[in-house]
């Protein structure tokens, strides 16, 4: 390419620095370990347990954009990302692209030579360089409809055609502005024309069958992955020469429909991944609306327009159940990962800063990834849950779909907090059950940032990896001490990985439950602050007594590696896939097929509502049973359950296949009861119940509740009163008989009670239901703008 060219390719796919001899892990005592363990603090105690928890790791969690050749075979890397906003309209035929905002709207191109092209270009050399390190490749491919039209010079916002702007590419081509008059506002009306063409699901489906000729098709070793653009949401700033307006609901869907059959058409072993949105707004808002409220604010939010036209629903759920549908209809899928971008919020996180302040906040910002108790401290202002949150989404609205995150980024790649963040981050996909992540952008291979994916993929420099079976771990404290914990398939060792993302020395318990065969020793390997060229091999560790204790230096990632021992002795097998019946409003029961014993009979059968890594069970019973009725749920709501034997061993299985079920809507209501104390002297008290009927006019009624603590009725006027234990009926007293609909009347008593005069419930009229009136408060957060890399500059705002 031309050395411009060069330079803003640079800029824009960051590509990382190569270092022909990367560091490798070197044998050396721990030193001054035992002056450290003397001056280290208590740190929280650590529990693995090897028996349950159990779930396969994918290995594509452990993907890069644009990583370097030498990294990515030193890694192994699994998965290599083409994507950005450079690739929203490049041009296969013609080599060239348009970055959009990121460079001044400017047509940009390789030099690579162009007499035979398409072979040779830039995407052929990114798919080449994967098929040599053994990487898959996602290849990003426009949906956006333009393509860039020719490899020259031109731009979106000639300020020779369009004006006077703010900003221009001053040093290479000053004639190109950035879009925005001198009073601040954005040029309307250009022409798209000026740099680019129409491109719709063709020019893709060119694409994916030039690429089968020459690398073979998705099953057969060729392109295996293929995102549906890059963060549509955001074309409106990002390429809005050419896309002024906000994708809505029924664009995305129909674009998606379009360019995802395409692919299939082309090559049915591909996988696709969409919306590829660019953070947590993208999960609630189209484009559409995005590009709507951030003008208008206010309640807008609340209430955005396209949503408020597709039946109120957020975009997420929406977009899934569209894709459901085709499948549906057509037989095919034409989605496989639901896959969304998250960038931390939190001010300083992901650009990078790295003082003190800013580092503890990454450190802990993580746990937006999964922990329901971390409200998010940014604009966001409440928990995250970002992994779960997705896989909620697919269970609910199309199930069996996977989970990607194709870009993010905890910042600080080059320091030494910003590589435990990325192995925080790493542990959390595999402990979470993500299917696919890669990160943006690539580290260099002497970054503290490619440590931590060493730490995982390749610690001891000779392929030493982290165990693809994950099992359950703990910290009592996982902002001082985050731990992860994995069983290779190979050898069948047990890998446990501990970050100090504290700036002090930490000396904690590890115990180790399911591991019968743990006397001995361990292998240690550490990487730390203390030396950020190399990760150490570290004198073993003794086991004894089912655990260690060790101390864990301030700033450092250390894994264990503990021999298989008895490890292979046999969990049970999976349970059959449960059944669902007699399903009501707020119970199920769910029968399924028993468990085969391994090494140890069946003891129990454990019920989960959601992933049994990372919940408590909801019900439990003896085996030999093998049916159990889930109850507390709630009205017309959609459940995911799995079922998970455990030996006499504590051994877990595998969890059985889900069984998916929405409970019945609540019972209609057929009235309503207001129930108020009017006087209450302590050990005595006046009440009275209004009845409102909603149902068909009555002539006669009987009214039941119960009290929940030891009240009694002494006195009760307007009907008749009769007590049983906790049990109150009182019938119409004649003169009262009729309630028409809508029609009420008024019953009361004196009663007495000890302790506390809790308000009855299970107010029942002729034996069905009453709602007992109530008030419910409605939640709504303004927010100010948020920030993702690369200038992605959006008015943030979320909604419960």
């Amino acid at each position: 390419m031309t050395p411009r060219a060069a330079l803003v390719a640079a800029v824009l796919l960051v590509a990382g620095t190569a270092l022909a001899d990367p560091v490798r892990a070197s044998a050396l005592p721990d030193r001054g370990a035992r002056q450290a363990a003397a001056s280290a603090a208590e740190g929280p105690a650590l529990k693995v347990d090897a028996t349950t928890g159990r779930h396969a790791i994918d290995p594509h969690v452990y993907g890069i954009n644009f990583a370097e050749e030498s990294l990515a075979k030193e890694l192994r890397l699994p998965v290599r990302r083409w994507g950005g906003n450079a690739t929203t309209r490049y041009n296969y035929k013609l080599d060239a692209y348009n970055a959009g905002a990121d460079w001044y709207f400017e047509n940009l191109y390789y030099d690579n030579g162009t007499a035979s092209l398409p072979d040779g270009s830039e995407a052929d050399k990114f798919v080449e360089q994967d098929r040599r390190t053994g990487t898959d490749t996602i290849l990003t491919v426009p949906m956006i409809g333009s393509t860039t039209a020719a490899r020259n010079a031109a731009c979106g916002f000639s300020i020779s055609k369009y004006g006077p702007q703010k900003g221009s590419d001053a040093q290479w081509r000053p004639d190109c502005g950035n879009g925005v008059k001198n009073d601040g506002t954005n040029i309307t009306g250009n022409d798209p024309a000026d740099t680019s063409v129409a491109a719709g699901p063709e020019f893709t489906k060119g694409w994916v069958q030039y690429l089968n000729r020459a690398y073979g098709a998705a099953d057969s070793g060729g392109v295996r992955f293929y995102n549906l653009d890059n963060e549509p949401d955001l074309w409106f700033s990002t390429h809005r020469d050419v896309h002024p307006a906000g994708a809505g609901y029924d664009e995305m869907r129909d674009s998606t429909y379009a360019t995802a059959a395409a692919i299939k058409d082309a090559d049915p072993g591909a996988k696709t991944l969409g919306p590829v949105g660019w953070g947590l707004n993208s999960l609630i808002y189209s484009g559409l609306d995005q590009k709507t409220c951030g003008e208008k604010g206010g309640d807008c939010w609340s209430n955005p327009p396209d949503r408020a036209a597709h039946g109120g629903q957020q975009f997420a759920p929406w977009y899934l159940q569209q894709m459901k549908a085709y499948e549906q209809s057509h037989g095919r899928r034409v989605l496989d990962y639901f896959d969304n971008h998250i960038y931390p919020q939190q001010s300083g996180v992901s650009s990078g800063n790295d003082d003190p302040a800013t580092q503890e906040l990454r450190l802990r910002s993580t746990r937006q990834l999964w922990d329901p108790t971390y409200v998010d401290e940014s604009w966001i202002n409440q928990p995250v849950q970002f992994i779960p949150r997705m896989r909620s989404l697919v269970d609910e609205n199309y199930p069996g779909t996977k989970v990607a995150i194709t870009e993010y980024n905890w910042g600080a790649l080059d320091h030494i907090d910003g590589a435990l963040a990325q192995a925080d981050v790493l542990g959390i996909f595999g402990r979470e059950g993500l299917d696919l992540a890669t990160l943006w952008s690539p580290p260099k291979s002497t970054d503290p940032g490619a440590y931590a994916f060493r730490m995982f993929r390749n610690y001891d420099g000779a392929g030493g990896s982290f165990g693809d079976t994950a099992v359950r771990a703990a910290s009592a404290d996982q902002d001082k001490l985050s731990v992860y914990a994995a069983e290779r398939s190979g050898d069948h060792a047990l890998t446990v990985m501990v970050i100090n993302k504290t700036t002090g020395d930490l000396t904690a318990p590890v115990s180790v439950t399911g591991r019968t065969g743990t006397a001995g020793s361990a292998q240690v390997y550490r990487y730390g602050q203390d030396d950020v060229t190399s990760i150490k091999h570290l004198a073993d560790q003794p086991l004894a007594d089912g655990g260690f204790t060790a101390t864990f230096p301030a700033y450092s990632i250390t894994e264990y590696v503990l021999p298989a021992g008895s490890s292979e002795a046999k969990p049970p097998t999976a349970p059959g896939t449960p059944a669902a019946s007699a399903v009501g409003s707020d119970r199920a029961t769910l029968t399924w097929t028993a468990s085969t014993a391994g090494s140890s009979p069946v003891a129990s059968y454990q019920v989960y509502s959601g992933d049994p890594a990372g919940s408590a069970p909801v019900a439990t019973v003896d085996a030999p049973a093998t049916s159990a009725t889930v109850t507390g749920l709630s009205p017309d709501t959609a459940y995911t359950f799995r079922v998970v034997a455990k030996d006499t061993a504590g051994r877990s299985s595998p969890a059985s296949a889900p069984v998916r079920l929405t409970t019945a809507a609540a019972p209609a209501v057929t009235c309503t009861v207001d129930y108020r104390v009017s006087n209450d002297w302590g050990g005595g008290f006046t009440a009275t119940a209004t009845i409102t009927n909603k149902g068909p006019a009555l002539d006669g009624w009987q009214l039941g509740f119960s009290f929940a603590g030891n009240q009694k009725v002494t006195q009760g006027w307007n009907g008749t009163w009769s007590q049983s234990g906790a049990q109150v009926t009182v019938k119409d007293a004649g003169w009262n008989a009729a309630l028409a609909t809508g029609g009420s009347t008024t019953v009361g008593f004196n009663g007495s009670y000890t302790g506390t005069n809790s308000a009855p419930r299970g107010f029942t009229l002729n034996g069905k239901s009453c709602s007992v009136p109530g008030t419910a408060a409605a939640a709504h957060i303004a927010a100010p703008v948020g920030h993702a890399p690369g200038a992605k500059a959006v008015r943030g705002h979320v909604t419960r």
